[in-house]
């Protein structure tokens, strides 16, 4: 099924992943001529309290109008897609894998761009170096606090050490990752790193849609340095 609306198009597609999940995902093209060699690979928060692609519509649909092809998918156990969540979200890497080698092949590309927020951060965080065609990443709210490292901090070690350029931005009152929790993560991270603080903005705050433009211009300015 497709659907346009002048700026972009959106049509529904399923992704198998490699240990035999069916992913349901979403593939957001503009319509006119695409001015980015990258495609985006957006990665939605926590399934197990209730995250699905449909959270990062916005800033896939506002990523396609300026260009850039941008696809998102329900992970395992969210959505329409079969399979069960876990709740470190571990076996939720190899969708992201998966997500990425179909879109490698369907769309003939190696460069790709990861997109997460919050667990989804994490998650995608840690498909990074798995993935060669993946250029750069973009955490958008990486939960780094202690208390939340108690479900996600195996996955702190990839995307640290990654040597890919990353992009982390973060509301200045997130209630999961303090500023200063997020700059003694970083000081020693191999690579690129750069930081966008969001002054006021909270945790659950930067996932509502008011904020997917300033998300998507962050992302595009990061784009032009890959």
């Amino acid at each position: 099924m497709a659907e346009e609306n002048g700026t972009h198009s959106r049509s529904t597609c399923t992704i198998e992943s490699t240990d035999g999940v069916t992913l349901d995902g979403r593939v957001y093209r503009p319509t006119s001529e695409n001015n980015s060699t990258v495609i985006a690979v957006l990665v939605h928060p926590y399934s197990v309290l209730g995250g699905c692609q449909g959270l990062m519509r916005g800033i896939a649909r506002a990523l396609s109008s300026r260009g850039v092809i941008a696809v998102t998918f329900d992970t395992r156990g969210a959505g329409k897609s079969n399979g069960c969540a876990s709740l470190t979200g571990s076996a939720e890497i190899n969708d992201v894998i998966s997500v990425c080698k179909w879109v490698q092949t369907t769309f003939s590309t190696n460069r790709i761009i990861l997109i997460g927020s919050s667990a989804g951060a994490a998650i995608a965080g840690s498909a990074v170096d798995q993935v060669e065609q993946v250029v750069g990443y973009v955490g958008l709210g990486y939960p780094f606090g202690f208390t939340v490292s108690i479900l996600f901090g195996r996955h702190q070690k990839s995307i640290l050490q990654s040597p890919k350029p990353k992009l982390f931005v973060m509301g200045t009152n997130d209630g999961f990752t303090s500023v200063r929790q997020l700059e003694n993560k970083l000081k020693d991270a191999a690579g690129d790193n750069t930081t966008h603080l969001i002054q006021g903005a909270s945790h659950f705050q930067m996932e509502g849609p008011a904020f997917d433009g300033g998300m998507v211009n962050l992302i595009l300015q990061f784009i032009t340095t890959l």
